[in-house]
């Protein structure tokens, strides 16, 4: 098909790429595959001895209008959303998990007096946020491989599970923010201590990594 026959066609395109928000590959891929069905409609119809226009006018309508196509894309949209940014949790908690204390064995300060009821108590609640965040990835998991059960009823438990895991991701950064501000503030050796610096590089890229899944997510259920 020459190009200057597809134009009805990309502009029913670019609709649906306007009012469609989510993951950027799956969004890709739903739109790659309308193209392709649509092309073939309108060629199918053009051997049929339809002039171009009216091949693209009928392909365009039996494909379906944004208003008909959008929601049960939309949903699909905010499943994967779900989906990333869950797997995501889930793997940056276990690394915290599994890693979070060997960025103390060994430093000079762990031997010393204990330190204020306060700090045990924030390090303790961080713990337990992310431990949340971890059992909310995991429903979200659930969620998003349950497919159309998920979708139904506009996604209100999905979009509930996301709501709340992304408020407790929310309040487990600041937490562990505060946590290293208040633990350089005890023992200013922190500062040069190298796993605590790679745990706090590793930390602050796996919070940008969570930002954007959290972003994508809020964008695919607004």
């Amino acid at each position: 098909m020459r190009g200057d026959d597809a134009t009805m066609v990309e502009e029913r395109l670019r609709e649906l790429d306007k009012r469609l928000r989510g993951p950027r590959r799956l969004k890709s891929d739903l739109l790659t595959e309308a193209r392709h069905g649509l092309l073939d409609a309108v060629e199918a119809y053009r051997e049929d001895g339809l002039p171009a226009a009216e091949a693209q006018r009928r392909a365009v309508v039996e494909f379906g209008s944004p208003a008909q196509l959008v929601p049960a894309w939309q949903a699909e949209l905010a499943v994967a959303a779900l989906r990333g940014l869950s797997l995501r949790v889930i793997g940056l908690a276990v690394v915290a998990f599994v890693a979070g204390d060997l960025t103390w064995q060994g430093a000079s300060w762990s031997d010393g007096p204990r330190p204020p009821a306060g700090y045990v108590l924030l390090s303790t609640s961080v713990n337990w946020i992310w431990g949340a965040a971890f059992a909310l990835a995991a429903a979200g998991l659930l969620l998003a491989g349950a497919g159309r059960w998920a979708l139904r009823g506009d996604g209100v438990v999905g979009r509930v599970v996301g709501a709340a895991l992304t408020g407790v991701l929310a309040l487990g950064v600041l937490a562990g923010a505060a946590l290293f501000a208040w633990s350089v503030g005890l023992w200013e050796a922190a500062l040069t201590w190298p796993p605590m610096l790679v745990g706090a590089v590793v930390a602050a890229a796996g919070y940008l990594c969570l930002g954007r899944a959290a972003r994508t997510w809020l964008l695919a259920v607004r």
